[in-house]
């Protein structure tokens, strides 16, 4: 008898360690149960890599756990779109995002909300080339380019842009893309040889810092004017991090602010180091978006 209370007693003890656990929920989990795993998209853009590991600082420091999905714009939204990806946090409108917007607005959650409100996007050439100074110069001097465009990611808004650009002013070039890494690669050898190139750009971006360039006048509009930065997550993602979604939405950052956290970024061998020192100088900041 004595046995058997004792197995007994064993018994509940074992399951009340696992209420307990069950009750006060596991590491990675919300207290109501809900995994506190967040995939973000990450872009190879240098912005984008700068403000997706400062996320993960913050995210990671408030407890969560921050998943990066690697992949280009297309593939973001389609991602957002299924489920599989909860957050991006890169969309460039009224413009350059646009057919992402009209795509996607019934089934992606795209934010009112920006977090940058001054962003520039259009085709940039080297100031040594002074007699090119509007898109309607390319066509003149064309041969100087051999009638290339060099470009970055497809299926990047800013390239359907372009591609529109061609359309607009009747251009006879091709724009050739490939990735952000390699047009900067080309930009880089063509300054330093004092050769013209002309590529898509947009601001903020550490190259403007780095070489002098400058926006060609698009007298069209085609590239729009002031762009604004805005976030998007998926359907539900409100409901499942009522938190997060507030700082998202709480997110403000200036030129000096974003010129800073990319320099910091891109001087760091691994990126997430550079985003922690800038968030460890910077917690007044960040303490206004997580309030």
């Amino acid at each position: 008898m004595i046995q058997r209370k004792k197995g007994l007693s064993v018994l509940l003890a074992i399951l009340m360690v696992g209420l307990l656990t069950a009750c006060s929920g596991e590491a990675g989990t919300e207290s109501d149960g809900k995994d506190k795993a967040i995939a973000i998209g990450q872009i190879n853009w240098a912005e984008n890599i700068a403000v997706t590991n400062m996320w993960k600082v913050i995210l990671e420091d408030k407890g969560y756990d921050v998943e990066f999905n690697y992949l280009n714009m297309g593939s973001t939204m389609t991602a957002l779109d299924s489920g599989d990806l909860d957050a991006s946090l890169e969309v460039w409108l009224p413009v350059q995002d646009a057919n992402y917007l009209e795509k996607y607005q019934d089934t992606v959650n795209f934010s009112e909300e920006t977090w940058y409100d001054d962003a520039k996007v259009g085709l940039v050439v080297p100031t040594y080339l002074e007699d090119i100074n509007s898109v309607k110069d390319l066509n003149e001097h064309k041969e100087l380019f051999n009638s290339e465009i060099v470009g970055f990611d497809p299926g990047a808004g800013t390239m359907e842009v372009t591609e529109q650009l061609i359309k607009d002013y009747d251009l006879d070039v091709e724009l050739v893309p490939s990735s952000e890494s390699a047009m900067l690669a080309e930009i880089k050898k063509a300054v330093k040889d004092e050769e013209p190139i002309v590529a898509p750009l947009w601001s903020p971006h550490w190259v403007f810092s780095k070489y002098d360039l400058k926006f060609l006048e698009d007298p069209k509009n085609t590239f729009g004017g002031v762009e604004k930065i805005h976030h998007a997550t998926r359907q539900g993602f409100d409901e499942d991090y009522p938190e997060v979604s507030k700082w998202f939405k709480n997110w403000k950052m200036n030129d000096q602010q974003i010129g800073e956290l990319i320099d910091y970024v891109e001087s760091s061998e691994d990126p997430a180091d550079g985003a922690t020192k800038w968030v460890e100088e910077n917690q007044d900041l960040i303490d206004e978006w997580v309030k």
